[in-house]
């Protein structure tokens, strides 16, 4: 059995001080979950990036300058490639982003920009999902060093997609991580951990818009995570 690694994703420092006593391995930190995640501001930053750091949890962070759609204009690609280095400076672990252009393709060139601002290992989030090949997809990131990819296996959620997971995951190999997220609940993550395979999950610390989860539902949901 494998072990499982647990990312939490969390929109303010409370929650990531909350999933990293619960015993999260590793945290997506961003804002406005509403809108599917943006770049957090630097003060929520450098505060959740302390808080992870006191006990060992690695920290993803996301970079996304605004919700909707990942086809960026010129003010947005500057914006990015600004907050890339920030990011980079402030101490994250790994950044989070994703780059298409209208059709759904992966912005190869964009990407290399982005990238080349990093400094740290980098993950493409579930813009992925939205591509019309997903194998053509994942090669293209293992040739641009992308370490993971966050994926719904191009469903509805990692339930839904658990098959194309699998798929994914025996596709990749060792060349490019696949991290199966998207609707993960207690009253599934255990299927979705045996239907793919995986070696880690992501999961959301909110259960609704205004509610998030308590420390005793986090701590369960992480412990049936792992347990072997």
């Amino acid at each position: 059995m494998n072990k499982i690694i647990v990312e939490v994703c969390c929109a303010t420092v409370y929650e990531v001080q909350l999933a990293a006593d619960c015993g999260a391995d590793r945290i997506e930190f961003n804002s406005a979950l509403e809108v599917g995640g943006v770049t957090p501001s630097l003060a929520a930053l450098r505060l959740a990036i302390k808080a992870a750091k006191k006990t060992g949890v690695e920290m993803a962070v996301m970079l996304r300058p605004r919700g909707g759609d990942f086809c960026y204009n010129k003010a947005e690609i500057e914006t990015m490639l600004e907050d890339a280095r920030i990011l980079t400076d402030e101490g994250s672990d790994y950044i989070v982003y994703g780059a298409l252009f209208a059709d759904g393709r992966i912005n190869e060139d964009l990407c290399r920009q982005i990238s080349a601002e990093c400094g740290v290992p980098c993950v493409f989030h579930m813009a992925f999902d939205e591509t019309p090949d997903w194998k053509t997809s994942l090669d293209l990131l293992v040739k641009l060093n992308f370490a993971r990819v966050l994926t719904k296996g191009c469903a509805a959620s990692a339930q839904e997609g658990a098959g194309v997971l699998r798929e994914m995951i025996a596709y990749s190999g060792n060349r490019i991580q696949i991290l199966p997220g998207g609707g993960v609940r207690s009253n599934n993550v255990r299927s979705i951990i045996e239907q793919t395979g995986c070696s880690q999950i992501h999961f959301s610390l909110k259960k609704s818009p205004s509610e998030i989860l308590t420390g005793q539902e986090l701590k369960s949901l992480i412990d049936l995570c792992k347990k072997g």
